[in-house]
């Protein structure tokens, strides 16, 4: 008949399934704790981040918004000196905060690998079998062996995450002051430049009285106004170029809107008496190196790898089971005696024709072409590291010898024509030429020390763990340009 169907008593089977059940529930709750870990992984991330890069860096990253922080505004406030500057690009410049906030992508990979598989659950209602309830769970065993070693993976990739993180806010830092400085001295020189100008002014007014009084011909006069035309075009070259390196750093500081209206607190700082020590820069370049230990990083990670590749190949794919049902098949339908039955089991894959040989193979060369890339930046390091220390000797030597040596020389050669104008021994187009050769040595000395600043700049990004790319200098060539105005008249 249809009769119901009774429901057995409470078995240690039946205390199984309530136990796995709680379980269940214990995972749930876990899941959310696991939101708070995330939150706390990404606090820690940053903290390592400002540890390796020595910086000020933000605690928490809010939400993405494109208003400016009230840290950056209140910095603002304020004329900027360069710390301030690096300050505001730390928490402001977006390519950094992206970088940082990409930190997670890094540590949820590291959570996934972490992660155990789950229990898988079949359940079914089979009541012409004369059984109310069939249930069956299985679970990979094979996937909970390889989980710490997909950890390893991941947590080598995060360390090297951070790592190249450090290094980008360690180059930011280093991008800043370089830009700082760049900005200081287009200020000054748009300054020199003017200077220049109104000099060349001069000298075109006299040029023009003296030709219309008939003491100069027409071909000198013409040459006195080509030469402050031709200044009128460096001036606007040079307000052109303050205004290019207000804007870099506008753009480094991550700056728009109404915040760009700000002022540099300062002009370029004087040359130290000494160039720093740089006994052992190379060696003590790669010892500190942020993105050599990111490749190190990199290389445990792909070693590490190329082992879970090989244990995949030969290890099976083996799972364990657990079934029960309510009911007896064998027994006449409705018969409430059935009971509760239950078994378990194990099943694997046996890898003989596919034993991941490709994927083993993709590890091994990776692992093999970022040693070499390892090798390679270990040789560019050194090879930065000697170029850097001859920047920063040359600049402070070429800088120190422009203000020492060029420009008292080039004072005292003014004040000689001076002299010699005053006896009416020179004319005053001499006098002038002089004025306008101190101010291209004045223009050269200036060149030098943001040349020297910049190097130094780089200096200290390098000891930081760094690799900073230098800029061609500019002194050299500003002299030479003195040298030939002078020679030219």
């Amino acid at each position: 008949g249809k009769g119901s169907i009774a429901r057995p008593n409470r078995t240690p089977a039946t205390e199984d399934i309530t136990m796995v059940t709680e379980r269940l529930r214990i995972t749930a709750l876990s899941l959310g704790l696991s939101l708070l870990t995330a939150c706390a992984g990404t606090s820690h991330d940053l903290a390592r981040v400002r540890e390796l890069s020595n910086m000020q860096l933000p605690d928490l990253l809010g939400p993405v918004d494109v208003e400016l922080e009230d840290d950056v505004a209140a910095l603002l406030e304020a004329p900027l000196d360069a710390e301030t500057a690096v300050r505001i690009a730390m928490l402001n410049n977006r390519g950094l905060r992206a970088e940082l906030r990409e930190l997670g992508i890094e540590r949820g990979m590291l959570i996934d690998a972490r992660g155990v598989p789950n229990p898988e659950f079949e359940v079914e209602l089979q009541p012409e079998r004369n059984s109310s309830v069939e249930l069956r769970v299985e679970y990979a065993v094979s996937e909970l062996i390889l989980a710490p070693m997909r950890a390893k993976v991941a947590r080598f990739s995060l360390d090297a995450a951070r790592y190249r993180a450090a290094a980008s806010v360690v180059h930011l830092g280093y991008e800043v002051r370089a830009a700082y400085v760049h900005m200081q001295a287009a200020r000054q020189r748009l300054a020199l430049g003017q200077r220049r100008l109104d000099a060349l002014a001069a000298s075109r007014d006299a040029a023009i009285a003296l030709e219309q009084a008939g003491s100069i011909n027409e071909l000198d006069a013409a040459t006195k106004v080509v030469a402050y035309e031709r200044a009128r075009v460096s001036v606007a070259s040079l307000e052109l170029e303050l205004a290019g390196a207000r804007e870099r750093l506008q753009r480094l500081l991550g700056l728009h809107g109404a915040a760009t209206d700000w002022e540099l607190a300062s002009e370029l700082a004087p040359l130290p008496e000494q160039a720093p020590e740089l006994a052992d820069i190379e060696n003590g370049a790669l010892e500190v190196s942020l993105e050599l230990a990111a490749h190190r990083s990199e290389l445990e990670s792909l070693a590490h790898r190329t082992g879970l590749e090989r244990t995949e190949g030969w290890l099976p794919h083996i799972a364990i089971d657990y079934h029960a049902l309510v009911g007896n098949p064998g027994a006449p339908a409705g018969d409430p005696d059935g009971g509760l039955r239950s078994g378990a089991g194990i099943s694997l894959s046996v890898p003989l024709f596919n034993q991941n040989r490709g994927n083993t193979r993709a590890a091994e060369a990776a692992f093999d072409g970022a040693l070499e890339r390892h090798v390679g930046m270990s040789i560019e390091l050194r090879s930065n590291a000697r170029e850097l220390g001859n920047r920063l000797r040359s600049t402070h030597a070429t800088a120190r010898h422009i203000a020492e040596v060029v420009l008292p020389a080039q004072r005292r050669v003014l004040d000689e024509t001076l002299l010699q104008y005053n006896a009416m021994q020179l004319g005053v187009f001499d006098l002038l030429v002089a004025e306008q050769a101190l101010l291209d040595v004045e223009l050269a000395e200036l060149d030098a020390r943001a040349d020297y600043w910049t190097a130094h700049a780089g200096y200290q990004a390098l000891l930081a763990g760094a690799h900073p790319q230098l800029e061609a200098t500019t002194s050299t060539t500003s002299l030479d340009a003195a040298s030939s105005q002078g020679q030219g008249h």
